[in-house]
């Protein structure tokens, strides 16, 4: 077995990986609760949020374009920042995808109960960690097309919620031929209904709508012609993301009172219900299913991936750097899907309380990931001696202006009750890591592998 991943992922592949990270069942189920948080206003909460998204992602495709390398922003806080920090983006990132899987997983067993409610639901999420597990063994195209093909179906759905939604607004449909115009922005207590605190308090909640689009710097050493492909996926990514989100919530804000929707519910639901699709209830329940395995099939992905990584730096075991002859790293799918069954023990054993034990995980963890891709490119960009074709602009301002934000998300981790835990949790992670580095003798076998590849 070898050690190399063979790039077989196109454009297409890398554009809709990233979307399916981001289109989800947050976007489906959860976007009522954030419409209650901050009225209308959280339109603006979402361009203050994509804003500083795009300033990551720049930031990250100028470094993956230049060098597109197994583990990506790990790999770059290895280079720029030192081994310590690679190590811990590293670990850090493969813990927020299996606290992802583990999410997307007990997700599907959620949904499927709907059509099947006497069923169990471990048996659903094990069925869904087999199924996308065994995909991931397949050549790395088998992927990326098994993700195009999920994640267009979100796309679609989107699309057609947001085109019947303004048929709605301007030509009446489903409204008895009245168009139901925008007043309903502003005309239940403004478009700020809760203050500026209001939209401010949802901003570290949407923040995490974006998690996932990393994806990108994962896929860029198996993308074909990263210097294109990488560049042209961040810049299109974006904007399609902003679009769809933005959009969706502005037509449902214009066809309902913002105060009238339930938080507990699906708008995209009722949406189409009342566009006369009668059938809407099981069409998002398929779609939200889809979305999870979407989501749940790029954190397998994305996973084996930095395992693989972080054993070609001596920082995991050996084993999992080698890939087969497709240049799929088979043993870091093997032990990503083994972690992912730990998941389906805790579907059995507290199926009501696994989503709120993960995300504590996963709050912290995003945050930590995004900080060093940026904390990396203000190093990466220092040493640059010739601008690059891709490149951030307005640096260093844009990664200041950003690195801001996201302290600022890790404040209100703390000042809410509710997310709070996730800093503890988030700490003693980083703890446990440290002690791990330093106790299993990782610094030394990193200097063997640095000594070994010189040689």
């Amino acid at each position: 077995m070898s050690q190399d991943l063979q790039r077989r992922l196109t454009p297409r592949h890398i554009t809709f990986m990233a979307l399916g990270m981001c289109i989800g069942a947050g976007l489906f189920l959860g976007s009522g609760s954030t419409i209650k948080l901050a009225g209308p206003s959280v339109l603006f909460a979402y361009l203050i949020c994509g804003a500083m998204i795009f300033i990551i992602m720049r930031a990250l495709g100028e470094m993956a374009a230049h060098e597109p390398i197994a583990g990506s922003f790990s790999a770059y806080a290895h280079k720029y920042l030192g081994p310590f920090a690679g190590y811990l983006t590293g670990w850090n990132y493969w813990i927020l995808m299996m606290g992802v899987g583990i999410v997307e997983s007990t997700a599907v067993g959620i949904y499927m109960k709907t059509w099947f409610p006497a069923s169990p639901q471990w048996i659903w999420a094990f069925a869904s960690v087999a199924m996308i597990g065994g995909l991931n063994l397949l050549a790395v195209k088998v992927y990326g097309e098994l993700e195009f093909w999920f994640s267009l179906i979100k796309v679609l759905t989107v699309v057609l919620m947001i085109a019947g939604g303004f048929a709605m607004i301007w030509l009446g449909w489903g409204n008895h031929g009245t168009p139901v115009g925008l007043s309903n922005l502003w005309t239940h207590g403004g478009w700020f209904p809760h203050g500026v605190t209001g939209m401010v308090l949802a901003l570290p909640v949407l923040v995490f709508s974006f998690g996932g689009i990393e994806t990108i710097g994962m896929a860029a050493a198996e993308a074909a012609q990263p210097e294109r492909t990488i560049p042209r996926a961040v810049n299109s990514v974006i904007w399609r993301i902003l679009i769809f989100y933005i959009g969706s919530l502005f037509v449902i804000m214009a066809i309902y009172p913002w105060n009238e929707l339930d938080a507990n519910s699906s708008p995209f639901v009722t949406t189409f219900a009342r566009l006369g699709i009668p059938s809407a209830a099981g069409l998002i329940n398929f779609v939200v299913i889809t979305a999870a395995l979407s989501s749940f099939n790029s954190t397998t992905f994305s996973g084996s991936r930095m395992l693989h990584s972080l054993a070609t730096k001596g920082q995991a075991p050996a084993a999992m750097g080698r890939t087969s002859t497709q240049g799929v790293p088979v043993r870091g799918v093997l032990v990503t899907m083994a972690f992912l069954l730990f998941g389906v023990l805790m579907n059995y054993l507290v199926p009501g309380r696994i989503f709120g034990m993960m995300m504590s995980i996963l709050a912290f963890n995003t945050v930590w990931t995004w900080g060093m891709v940026l904390v990396a490119h203000w190093s990466f960009r220092r040493r640059q001696a010739q601008p690059l074709g891709f490149r951030l602009r307005v640096w260093p301002l844009s990664s200041v202006v950003c690195l801001a934000f996201l302290a600022f998300v890790w404040v209100m981790l703390g000042y809410s009750p509710d997310t709070r835990v996730a800093l503890y949790v988030g700490v003693a992670w980083i703890a446990l890591l440290t002690v791990a580095y330093y106790a299993f003798g990782i610094e030394r076998r990193m200097r063997q592998v640095t000594a070994s590849g010189a040689a």
